[in-house]
């Protein structure tokens, strides 16, 4: 891990104690923000776009951001379930590379911890309508962060310091650690670094060679060999999760956000995003309007 990993910080959205039944029951779920799952008691179940998990008691779930997973309970589970923003400089994150959930056996430190932050985090549970006409998503977020803004320094500094202790276990796992792409060269994690920036332009391959100074296929070839993506698909890729999180976090219209993504055209924009995200830019909101865990 480079000395660029502490680039990263995390801002808290929910903390909670819940106890489920079959009514918690979630299909397509991709949410702009990380969960960390506690299970304490009962079973349910997860699965990511490759991986079926059983969710049992005395383990820890994390879900990054932008990951798609299904959600399900069939008689009874009990969780404590931590939700929060990762943020960092040029915008690429941590689990970049790792979009699938990870679970590890919990020690007795990560769940005193977990209950610390409960603990210092009274009200932070999920208090929301079902109605989407009564509930207003700008304004639910814009709620949380003033109460984080307000929140007292040392209270910030704890919460800080336990979601990076519980996100460094799961970094030290064999499946984070056998996900991660070799070593990329200074000129694609630059490139990466522009296209996080940029997203609001029209960015073409021929852009991003030409600032590289290296021929058009070679480029491609380098991006490929150090993402795993071609760089159309990437570009495409971070679009639309930046789409995916204003339409989580905004009430701006469809061509509002495919215009602050980049894209001429709603047909367009609206297209990409159902090849990614397997939703309509509608039904992801209609998704989001909805509360899940």
């Amino acid at each position: 891990m480079s000395n660029n990993t502490f680039k990263y910080s995390f801002s808290l959205l929910h903390i909670d104690y819940v106890k489920l039944n079959h009514n918690w029951n979630y299909n397509s779920v991709i949410s702009p923000y990380y969960r960390i799952y506690y299970i304490d008691d009962g079973a349910g179940f997860i699965s990511d776009s490759s991986t079926p998990w059983a969710l049992e008691p005395g383990y820890l779930y994390l879900i990054p951001s932008f990951t798609i997973c299904n959600l399900s309970c069939d008689l009874y589970l009990s969780q404590y379930f931590i939700q929060f923003f990762e943020e960092s400089p040029d915008g690429i994150s941590l689990f970049n590379n790792n979009r699938k959930v990870i679970r590890l056996a919990a020690t007795e430190l990560d769940v005193d911890l977990i209950k610390k932050m409960l603990q210092n985090n009274p009200g932070r549970g999920i208090n929301r309508s079902y109605n989407p006409k009564v509930y207003e998503k700008e304004a639910f977020y814009k709620e949380y962060l003033s109460l984080n803004n307000a929140m007292k320094t040392y209270l910030k500094f704890e919460n800080q310091g336990i979601l990076l202790q519980l996100i460094s276990r799961f970094l030290s796992t064999k499946d984070f650690s056998t996900s991660q792409q070799q070593v990329t060269s200074s000129k694609i994690s630059d490139t990466m670094s522009y296209i996080q920036l940029h997203l609001s332009e029209n960015i073409t391959v021929a852009q991003l060679a030409q600032r590289a100074n290296q021929n058009q296929d070679y480029f491609s070839k380098q991006f490929l060999a150090h993402t795993g993506q071609r760089p159309l698909n990437y570009i495409h890729e971070k679009k639309i999760e930046r789409a995916q999180y204003l339409i989580a976090t905004s009430d701006k219209t469809f061509l509002e956000i495919a215009l602050d993504t980049g894209f001429s055209n709603l047909p367009h924009f609206s297209k990409i995003f159902k090849q990614i995200v397997s939703l309509t830019p509608g039904e992801y909101r209609h998704q989001n309007s909805k509360p899940s865990i």
